[in-house]
């Protein structure tokens, strides 16, 4: 189906975008211009004055690109706010499984984890049935998996600072743990997080969770009560999460992106990005 509107651009980005595939999109599109832009990794294209089509999004895709139809009106400069999801999204792992790896007991955790993923079960219940699973572990067993194991995603460091440049404050709302939040607030100059904190009594993780859950609600109220503290009238707010639990928070942004995320996820987002690094991200503003 195509949608014209001449005010858009169909964005093209992938570690590599080879000869032959902006030949196959140049005579697709007919464009009458393919600029590309930004610098290094990953390797961006503009195809300039492109309607709507979503057979060129799914062309894109079958040669291993990224691709978007992104309003020639979108600026960087507007973006106020950005609210991520800390597992599998700024980071590569899934925290609380990493955890129960620890515990001998990953692959039952880590398949709670994937059904709340996929929105299959409620992710309040999902959290505390895994937190529940983690009682007696050591608390240095959350330093072992902060030091041995996480992870930043590719190119995180790279769209912070690309966000930080036109001034855009950062937030890390996730359904995660304070432990690995404060980390990684402190460590990358993050300006907000929201997180859950595990109960801890005599240096060992009760099973409980300390204070209320941090579930999707909780995450889409911080965006919402950031987005009207941070934002005049033009100023943008981007979501970037992987999981079911990201939904209410996309539904409050005025962009989302799924980064390498379920289908569900990927289907109700803004874009989706499945084969850049976060820093393709920044490829969607003008």
């Amino acid at each position: 189906m195509t949608r014209i509107l001449a005010a858009t651009d169909f964005i093209v980005q992938a570690p590599v975008v080879t000869p032959a595939t902006l030949a196959m999109l140049a005579t697709r599109t007919r464009a009458a211009a393919i600029i590309p832009f930004g610098a290094g990794t990953p390797s961006a294209y503009r195809f300039s004055g492109i309607g709507e089509d979503d057979a060129l999004l799914a062309a894109a895709a079958e040669t291993g690109c990224d691709a978007a139809f992104v309003p020639v009106s979108r600026r960087l400069q507007d973006v106020r706010l950005v609210a991520m999801d800390m597992d599998s999204t700024l980071i590569t792992i899934e925290c609380v499984d990493e955890i129960a790896d620890l515990q001998g007991i990953k692959p039952e955790v880590a398949a709670i984890t994937a059904s709340a993923m996929r929105g299959d079960i409620e992710f309040a219940e999902s959290l505390r049935r895994r937190v529940a699973l983690l009682a007696g572990l050591p608390v240095a067993a959350l330093e072992r998996v902060y030091d041995e194991r996480l992870r930043l995603s590719p190119g995180a460091v790279r769209m912070l600072a690309g966000f930080a440049a036109v001034g855009a404050k950062t937030a890390l709302l996730s359904g995660g743990f304070t432990f690995f939040t404060d980390r990684l607030k402190a460590r990358l100059g993050l300006d907000y997080t929201v997180s859950n904190a595990l109960e801890v009594v005599e240096g060992r993780l009760t099973g409980q969770i300390a204070g209320p859950i941090v579930d999707a609600e909780v995450k889409a109220a911080a965006l919402r009560r950031l987005k009207r503290e941070l934002t005049g009238e033009t100023g943008l707010v981007v979501a970037i999460g992987d999981g079911a639990n990201d939904l209410p928070m996309f539904a409050a942004a005025d962009i989302s992106v799924a980064y390498r995320a379920k289908p569900v996820v990927r289907a109700r987002a803004t874009h989706a990005i499945d084969r850049c690094g976060l820093d393709g991200v920044l490829n969607l503003f003008r």
